[in-house]
């Protein structure tokens, strides 16, 4: 039987040295991260000397698993030093207020699914009382390397790669807060929030947002389109009078004159749509 807190632990892969010279993230999320980083830091120095480590590649794998982020990171003269930040994982409660939020709203499992955190989610879950994205003095960083500083070049190096897992895959984010992504679309799940189980996979199901709570743009896009109805043959059925209630200003005469004629526009566009297609 699959234990769905398999995926309690994530490895990636070292970031090689690339382009990327910016300290910000890509994701608002990311920024959040980074933020609670800097803004604990006494000095500005080692979060630069960090922030230039990060981006030439001198952060190894690193490890993600519920309050621990780690890695080595070496410096310029090639020594390794190991490298862990902790970050407080939430407690039973407020993991069940957490999920709560999320399954009141089929967007936000879509959102979540598609590696997106909406601002809402974060703000409802707050309301609840549940910390999801750290704040200041929310990361704790250790390093066996000599330094005094908090954070050091190291733990800064680590904390600038991991926004950029952040910007991926919010589930990181989750998963640094204690639930494996498996797990937490297996509470969704028997919570009715839009997923469920294919054998031991659990995948989203695509339903219809709910009345006024519309759906991002993004999604709808990418459904397919539904196939066009069959060809008209023959003459058209014979029309029932529409049956409409009296009520103040409303004629149903006029109603039923506007509703036949956008029948026969239809029942044109559709016979001109078939013969363009032969």
């Amino acid at each position: 039987m699959t234990d769905l807190r398999d995926d309690r632990v994530r490895g990636f892969p070292a970031f090689p040295a690339g382009r990327r010279r910016s300290g910000r993230a890509r994701s608002w999320w990311g920024d959040a991260w980074i933020a609670a980083l800097e803004e604990t830091a006494l000095d500005p120095a080692p979060l630069g000397r960090g922030r230039r480590y990060a981006t030439s590649g001198r952060v190894g794998a690193i490890t993600v698993s519920p309050g621990r982020l780690a890695a080595a990171v070496h410096d310029e003269h090639g020594a390794e030093y190991r490298t862990v930040v902790a970050v407080a994982e939430l407690s039973d409660t407020d993991w069940h207020r957490f999920l709560d939020e999320v399954a009141a709203r089929a967007g936000h499992v879509a959102a979540l699914l598609e590696r997106d955190m909406p601002h809402d989610l974060v703000a409802a879950a707050a309301d609840a009382g549940v910390p999801l994205l750290p704040a200041v003095g929310d990361l704790d960083p250790e390093c066996d390397c000599p330094e005094w500083d908090l954070p050091c070049r190291h733990a800064a190096a680590l904390c600038y790669q991991a926004a950029r897992l952040l910007d991926e895959d919010p589930f990181v984010l989750l998963l640094l807060r204690g639930r494996g992504e498996r797990e937490l679309l297996a509470e969704l799940e028997r919570r009715g929030a839009g997923v469920e189980r294919s054998g031991p996979a659990v995948r989203p199901v695509r339903a219809a947002p709910a009345a006024g709570e519309g759906e991002p743009a993004r999604l709808a896009y990418a459904r397919a389109l539904p196939p066009l109805p069959a060809p008209l043959t023959g003459s058209p059925p014979a029309r029932r009078p529409l049956a409409v209630p009296e009520a103040p200003g409303v004629d149903p005469a006029d109603l039923d004159r506007l509703a036949a004629d956008a029948a026969a526009r239809a029942r044109d566009l559709l016979a001109a749509a078939e013969v363009a297609g032969q």
